[in-house]
């Protein structure tokens, strides 16, 4: 009697094809390739951008840093180049899970990578101080362990700066296409992309980013020419453009920006940089485009413009009144750190930690502003200010009156409950962190406005923290190696609007 097919027994070779297509090993490789092919090319755009720092240490004649910097250029790009041919092995097709480690292992890779010059090189920095500048740099948040800068080889000052500049972009993208798709925070207000990020996604994608690309890099070469004509030297205006643009803050003085007080217009050209680079950048394409309203439309824009301006109102009265300024030098510092301040920026034109309690306090709350999603700037952002104030007012109507219904627009748009959902859980996230923070640097022994300013600065991405220890006129080097670890985490949260890299701890996540 014949039996049927279906009882067969199959044959070994087909059994360990089976094993072979379905074993844990191979879904997990093709899952994580595309991760790995994305790292992979991060990696070989970093190696290619240490050329620039080879070239210039080699004409200044410091063999040293040159052969240090050069194999770390050759390591990187090895290593990104096997990556990616490592994760070109299966076809490309990243989805919405897989976007949330690429985000958080970008910022962690690129870091660890571009610190290997920092650490072997003559800046003879330890591990902890080489991750705590690349983080700062990555991030553009501008806090810094080195000192001597005045001194310091031009080709770690480029590195510094380039770091910035890279970390500029990255950000406008993470804020532009990743994290509005991510439904992060309250970004999905800003939401464009498709939800699919197969190659089929990529050309829109790239059309973006290219655009975005070129209005960056715009920006950046007016603001280097600006600096030049100025008054700064040529390096000089090449290393700043590159952070203001980034609104980075990385600076070539241990006196940062104050390093050209006596100059006030290259004070006034970096005020100017620093608030572009504060906008969203996706306005600035329509601009070019023809399509100049949506700029001076848009509510973030508005809401911006009117804390700046009340806010260098407010301190330059003060230091005209109470600290007796003349009136343009009150002016002039009062715009470029309050500017400086919101924008995430980081530069310095003086200790402000010198003018007066109200000044401190006032700098204080400014950390807590931010710019415009879709900009280089960090922190809060004007948006979720705005959103706030919106809950806040329905929240008040609903009590006097309980059964009106109230809009709940932005920007001419319908806000979904959602959004308001999301909002809500970044900003108890947000500070939330900073509190953990701040407690865990007060248990190494530091002081209350080291602690509290450093874990405000590091989460909201604005550089110099309040004191004497962590103010603009100090740096990070004298904290504890365990706080600048702790510190140089703090940035990567506050770049990846924190839910983004916490979601990595849920047991959901891992769940398939």
């Amino acid at each position: 009697m014949q039996s049927s097919p279906r009882h067969q027994v199959p044959n070994n070779q087909s059994h360990a094809d089976r094993r072979q297509e379905y074993s844990p090993f191979r879904q997990v490789f093709e899952w994580l390739a595309p991760i790995i092919k994305l790292l992979g090319m991060l990696l070989l755009l970093l190696g290619s951008f240490q050329l620039a720092p080879v070239i210039l240490l080699s004409l200044e004649g410091q063999p040293e840093d040159t052969e240090i910097f050069f194999y770390s250029m050759l390591f990187t790009l090895v290593s990104g180049g096997a990556m990616v041919v490592l994760g070109s092995l299966v076809p490309f097709n990243l989805r919405g899970r897989q976007i949330f480690l690429l985000t958080s292992l970008g910022w962690i890779v690129l870091s660890f990578f571009s610190s290997i010059p920092l650490y072997f090189g003559t800046t003879q920095l330890s591990v902890a101080d080489a991750m705590f500048e690349s983080v700062s740099g990555l991030t553009t948040t501008g806090s810094t362990v080195l000192s001597g800068l005045d001194t310091m080889s031009h080709g770690i000052l480029l590195w510094r700066a380039i770091l910035q500049w890279l970390g500029g972009i990255g950000i406008i993208v993470l804020g532009m296409a990743i994290l509005p798709f991510l439904q992060v925070g309250g970004m999905r207000l800003f939401q464009s992309e498709s939800s699919d990020w197969s190659e089929k996604a990529m050309p829109r994608s790239g059309t973006i980013a290219k655009a975005i690309g070129k209005v960056y890099l715009g920006l950046t070469l007016a603001c280097i020419l600006s600096y030049w004509l100025a008054g700064m030297n040529g390096f000089d205006a090449l290393v700043h453009g590159l952070t203001t643009s980034a609104t980075g803050g990385f600076a070539n003085y241990d006196a940062s920006m104050g390093h050209f007080a006596k100059t006030p217009w290259i004070l006034w050209i970096s005020i100017l940089f620093m608030f572009l680079g504060a906008l969203p950048f996706v306005l600035y394409v329509h601009l070019i485009q023809g399509r100049p309203l949506p700029l001076f439309r848009d509510s973030q824009v508005h809401a911006l413009s009117k804390i700046l301006l009340t806010a260098i109102l407010l301190l330059s009265l003060y230091l005209i009144t109470q600290r007796e300024w003349p009136w343009f030098e009150a002016l002039t510092h009062a715009a470029f750190n309050i500017v400086s301040v919101v924008t995430t920026t980081g530069y310095a034109s003086s200790d402000y930690n010198g003018w007066g309690t109200f000044a401190v306090i006032f700098f204080l709350y400014l950390m807590f502003v931010g710019g415009c999603s879709g900009s280089t700037s960090g922190g809060f952002k004007v948006f979720r200010h705005q959103l706030s104030i919106m809950l806040m007012r329905n929240q008040m109507l609903a009590l006097l009156h309980p059964r009106g219904v109230f809009s709940q627009s932005y920007n001419g748009r319908h806000v979904p409950d959602d959004v308001i959902r999301s909002m809500v859980a970044f900003a108890f996230f947000f500070f939330a962190t900073i509190a953990a923070l701040a407690l865990a640097l007060s248990f190494m022994g530091l002081d209350f406005i080291t602690s509290f300013t450093a874990a405000v600065t590091a989460v909201a991405n604005v550089g110099p923290g309040l004191g004497v220890t962590v103010g603009p006129a100090g740096n990070f080097s004298s904290l504890p190696d365990l706080g600048k670890w702790l510190l140089a985490l703090g940035m990567i949260l506050g770049r990846l609007e924190i839910v983004t890299f916490m979601i990595l701890f849920t047991r959901a996540f891992w769940r398939s």
